[in-house]
């Protein structure tokens, strides 16, 4: 509302009531497009607010009340709801494009992860592999034909791994390589092999011969064997692989024992967390 004292002079409002008429009557050369005749109409709605405003000014004295046209309100309406909604879809643009951005960045740390997992997945395999080759003697020079060996027994093989444990345990290390290897070759299907590979695996950690020792420990625990032994044998594989400069398939491989022996023994468990450290796991 916009409020407005009027004190005009007599004949200011005489000639203004005047030329409002002839304002409005007067022809002109050309017609007039729909653009004009709305000019014109808006221009004598406000001759005619003014000739209100002049007569109530002259009969009461007192301040005239202009009211704009509802036409004017409703415009400045509708302009601040088309803003408020301006506003709106700009925030709704804002948030679409950083969504967007997220899920670009989450598909590209998906597929970067993958390619770790893989990468990770071909070194052990290859290290496995290497390990294996390692671990398989070379073919001996053949000097004199021995004669074969007589078909073993179930108790000549019970008979054979109690020798080579003894041997084990007395500290002759050497004498049971020879006498674990001998089994090995001798059993390679047997139901104590993989045990007899586990110990294979300590008598050469002990000389040093890591890459041997960690192709025993492969085959030892190929199928991830319940047996007693079978999570120390994860552990020194790990000890080997670190040995070998191998960290990461150390990492590996401690990674698999919590998950295939997750009730191994403290003793064990504290050992692989020493492995750990020195692998530095993350």
């Amino acid at each position: 509302m916009i409020f407005r004292s009027l004190r005009l002079p007599a004949a200011a409002l005489a000639l203004m009531l005047v030329a409002a008429p002839a304002m409005s009557q007067t022809p002109m050369d050309d017609p007039l497009d729909a653009r004009d005749a709305k000019r014109v109409d808006r221009m004598e709605k406000v001759v005619r607010e003014l000739r209100a405003i002049v007569f109530q000014a002259q009969s009461t004295g007192k301040p005239v009340v202009v009211q704009p046209a509802d036409t004017d309100a409703r415009m400045q309406d509708l302009a601040t709801r088309i803003g408020d909604l301006e506003q709106s879809l700009t925030k709704l643009n804002g948030s679409l494009e950083t969504t967007t951005h997220e899920l670009d960045q989450t598909r590209r740390d998906n597929t970067a992860l993958q390619g770790q997992v893989k990468a990770l997945t071909d070194r052990l395999t290859a290290a496995e592999q290497k390990a294996t080759e390692a671990a398989t003697p070379p073919p001996a020079p053949v000097a004199e034909q021995a004669p074969a060996p007589a078909a073993p027994t179930k108790v000549s093989a019970t008979a054979a791994f109690a020798q080579a444990r003894q041997l084990m345990l007395s500290g002759d290390y050497d004498a049971a390589q020879g006498a674990f290897g001998d089994y090995v070759q001798a059993y390679p299907d047997g139901p104590k092999t993989p045990e007899a590979r586990y110990w294979l695996g300590k008598t050469l950690s002990v000389k040093g011969a890591h890459a041997e020792a960690a192709g025993a420990y492969i085959g030892a625990i190929r199928g991830w064997p319940q047996t007693a032994w079978a999570p120390d044998a994860v552990v020194e594989l790990s000890r080997s692989l670190v040995a070998l400069k191998k960290p990461a398939d150390a990492c590996q491989t401690l990674a698999e024992l919590g998950k295939r022996y997750p009730k191994a023994p403290a003793a064990v468990t504290a050992r692989a967390a020493a492995v750990r450290a020195q692998a530095k796991c993350s």
